[in-house]
């Protein structure tokens, strides 16, 4: 049996498959839809494709072609295998570039160019990392096709001109930052495409695009919280979280307490403690950091790699 949970539509789908098939399960002939990379996150399976089989563990990649068939095999002796499967849209194919070929690998062994990346990948679809899945996405889309062709990208200086967009971008995204924003939206802003525009800010600005928008709501939620009277949840959604239980953590992961505990200390402390704790929510988030290394608590999000 097979459990599937969309975690994000659109230009990029991101879909946790969680499959509990064993040897006892017969296997069946599936197709491709589209362009697709999936990290295996835990188990084991075989992968059946245009005549070839790959062995898949934790670490693996599995790679899929539009209108290629394919059958996953579960002749391991121990139930259940779990994949977090990037599907490109073909606008996105082009943007991270390989060939037909390239698409056609079928399954990639464990490289460590790609679990660092998959582990990543699954850190955010656990709410454990503020980076987008967009963005991951066509980070381990791209880097894909950099492992299968031997390509090596060198970083580019940024110009005078990007520099301003990324700077123009990063306003935009401030100033929308209660709007639902995505990675197509802002690069649109400045006419540029999704995967240039990631590249290019992240590397202008130290933080990704979707970073700097969660920051952005961290910084206002802040102000919101220490000046207002509104109710917590009124605050995460006027700043543009869509779940209360995410802008918790979110909040707490960067001021180290939580919202309510950050709207006592703003209200009941003195005037020079009160300032000293809004600096500290505003530094972290200018540096690009969720929570200073001297006083990081142990995370309660962990990956499910195995």
């Amino acid at each position: 049996m097979i459990t599937t949970t969309e975690l994000l539509s659109g230009a990029i789908r991101v879909v946790d498959y969680c499959c509990s098939a064993g040897p006892a399960e017969k296997p069946f002939t599936e197709t491709h839809a589209g362009h697709s990379v999936s990290y295996v996150r835990k188990g084991s399976f075989g992968y059946r494709t245009r005549g070839e089989t790959y062995e898949l563990v934790a670490g693996s990649v599995l790679v899929g072609h539009p209108g290629d068939e394919f059958m996953c095999t579960h002749d391991h002796h121990v139930c259940g295998d779990e994949c977090l499967a990037f599907h490109l849209s073909p606008g996105f194919v082009d943007l991270v570039g390989g060939d037909k070929r390239n698409w056609r690998t079928g399954g990639l062994p464990p490289l460590p160019e790609l679990m660092v990346l998959g582990e990543l990948a699954q850190a955010v679809a656990s709410g454990c990392s503020d980076a987008g899945l967009d963005e991951v996405g066509l980070w381990f889309a791209s880097r894909f096709v950099d492992v299968v062709t031997g390509r090596q990208r060198a970083p580019q200086p940024a110009s005078e001109r990007d520099r301003r967009r990324a700077v123009e971008a990063a306003m935009w995204i401030a100033a929308h930052s209660h709007e639902d924003v995505d990675l197509d939206r802002a690069a649109g802003e400045v006419a540029l495409s999704p995967f240039h525009f990631l590249r290019l800010f992240s590397r202008v600005l130290g933080v990704t695009p979707h970073q700097y928008l969660v920051r952005s709501r961290l910084r206002h939620a802040a102000r919101l919280l220490a000046d207002s009277e509104q109710a917590v949840t009124d605050v995460a959604l006027e700043v543009g979280f869509a779940d209360l239980s995410n802008f918790v953590r979110t909040f707490h992961r960067a001021a180290g307490v939580s919202p309510r505990g950050f709207r006592q200390a703003a209200r009941t402390g003195p005037r020079k403690v009160r300032k000293i704790l809004q600096d500290r929510v505003a530094d972290l988030i200018d540096d690009g950091r969720l929570i200073h290394p001297s006083s990081r608590k142990p995370s309660s999000c962990t990956t499910t790699s195995d």
